[in-house]
């Protein structure tokens, strides 16, 4: 057996008492192996309902490698899943073999987490998967909050957390992305949930613009004839803050190392009373003690402080070496 064949064995070992739970819930996508902290970094292993998805970020793996390991998870989970192997490092000077996916290892696919639905495709004009599965605990999160509330969903990409929020009740969703591709796959991993139309909704446009009038603030935008979607102040009661780590647009910068409190603010200002925010970092050398004294801070400056801060663990198939995983996430009220 390949090294890194028996590495994904003993990963997928560590995670049966977390897999019993999953499948108990109806969740049959999840990661295999986090191989930066289990002894293969730069490879990924993740389960997307029939699909094994192999993803390495250093060197590409030969092909006899990629059948070995998706021996590998077949003999550790009883699973037979259609492997497909996407490298997204640089291209590799030396000749590696090709793994050659079957077509419906290609194909589209839906996925489960819980009561919810996901439409994946392993290959797609993107690179990042349809569906991030180290939010699942926040997913989880909105689930359990979501009956009855208007819910906004910024930086949306293809809406897992809209989705997820709108299958448990909730009254209305509103999307916010800038990407369209992703929103159409939003659009329809709702359809895959019978998700009427009237409670989830979706919007094409930078997330800067809207979270300020939202806010009742002003827009702020380089250059006087910048256009931008129009939309009215409202509010609220739970609003999902999932931003990239850096991103510039002609709105603004978002920069959640250094200026966090800029899209902290008009979120809270967006709120309804009692209202809540679940936000994450992706950040690693962002310490978590010290991302939950900005928003705090943050938080008194807007005249909205806040009653909870509540951390939100990720789930225990996306082990770090130190127990503090680079995706933070918190759920606040105020």
């Amino acid at each position: 057996m390949h090294p890194l064949a028996t590495i994904a064995a003993r990963a997928i070992e560590r995670r049966h008492d977390l897999l019993t739970r999953l499948h108990a819930d109806g969740t049959d996508c999840y990661r295999l192996l986090h191989g930066i902290a289990e002894g293969a970094p730069g490879l990924t292993l993740d389960r997307y309902g029939p699909l094994l998805l192999a993803q390495t970020f250093r060197d590409p793996l030969p092909g006899a490698v990629i059948d070995g390991l998706c021996a590998a998870v077949r003999d550790a989970t009883g699973l037979d899943l259609e492997i497909v192997h996407n490298h997204r490092g640089a291209p590799s000077a030396a000749h590696v073999a090709d793994h050659e996916p079957t077509a419906t290892a290609l194909a589209e696919h839906v996925c489960r987490e819980g009561p919810v639905r996901f439409v994946v495709q392993a290959r797609h004009r993107g690179q990042d998967p349809w569906l991030f599965l180290d939010l699942r605990a926040g997913r989880r999160a909105v689930r359990g909050l979501a009956t009855g509330r208007r819910v906004l969903n910024l930086f949306a990409y293809t809406c897992g957390v809209g989705v997820a929020a709108a299958v448990a009740g909730a009254a209305t969703v509103q999307n916010v992305d800038f990407a369209q591709s992703a929103l159409e796959v939003g659009r329809r991993n709702a359809a895959a949930n019978g998700i009427a139309a009237d409670r989830f909704t979706t919007l094409h446009s930078d997330c800067l613009p809207v979270l300020r009038q939202l806010a009742g603030q002003p827009v702020q935008r380089r250059g006087r004839h910048v256009p931008f979607v129009r939309i009215d102040a409202q509010p609220f009661d739970l609003i999902v803050l999932d931003p990239p780590r850096l991103a510039r647009s002609r709105f603004g910068t978002v920069d959640v190392v250094r200026d966090y409190p800029s899209l902290w603010k008009p979120c809270l200002l967006a709120l309804a009373p009692g209202g809540a925010v679940l936000a994450t970092n992706h950040v690693p050398e962002v310490a978590e003690s010290d991302w939950h004294q900005v928003l705090r801070k943050s938080a008194e400056k807007a005249g909205r402080p806040l009653r909870s801060l509540e951390p939100i663990a990720v789930d225990d198939d996306f082990p770090s070496f130190d127990g503090r995983p680079p995706l933070k996430v918190v759920l606040a009220t105020v």
